[in-house]
């Protein structure tokens, strides 16, 4: 099954159009979460952080219980339908979280090809580097998912160049080898 990228501005849409088993939303607190049809709790994991990579006054920086809840909830999906993970913009928070959900589901698959199977799949990906950082840690990966990253550099276009990006999707499942 498929791991769906997308902005906020689809995320109703696509919910309604692929019938994913889960949603995990990545927003601001003061953004008005989306109510796709039919998802309960348990199928929709809202995670209220700010798109930012240190502390600032005033905003919600990603920290290692809001990472643990997305490996959590991530973990448990079945991959029998697809998963549907979103931001604001589907370039940053969003693209950290689908590719940890690949990490985690192909934990022999060497995470530089994952990270550049998210580059083929998305020009505009740029994950949020202290997400992948803390999952990386919370993971055991050893820095191997921060370097993977760094490794496809910034995503071209990016914010605020365009205000979204193209909902995009990745594979949940890659051949393994590291």
């Amino acid at each position: 099954m498929a791991i769906i990228v997308c902005p906020l501005s689809r995320v109703v849409s696509i919910a309604g159009s692929r019938a994913p088993a889960r949603i995990v939303s990545l927003l601001d607190p003061f953004t008005p979460f989306p109510e796709p049809v039919g998802f309960g709790a348990d199928q929709h994991l809202k995670v209220k952080i700010h798109d930012i990579t240190s502390h600032e006054p005033g905003l919600v920086v990603p920290s290692d219980d809001h990472v643990d809840e997305i490996i959590g909830f991530v973990s448990d999906w079945s991959r029998e339908a697809p998963i549907l993970i979103h931001c604001y913009a589907g370039i940053s928070r969003s693209t950290a979280t689908a590719f940890i959900t690949a990490c985690i589901h192909n934990p022999a698959v060497d995470e530089e090809a994952i990270a550049f199977a998210l580059r083929a799949a998305s020009a505009t990906a740029t994950p949020n580097a202290r997400i992948v950082a803390l999952a990386d840690a919370s993971l055991g990966r050893g820095g191997r998912m921060s370097k993977a990253v760094a490794a496809i550099g910034r995503g071209s276009p990016g914010w605020p160049e365009i205000s979204e990006a193209k909902p995009f999707e990745i594979p949940s499942q890659f051949v393994s080898g590291r």
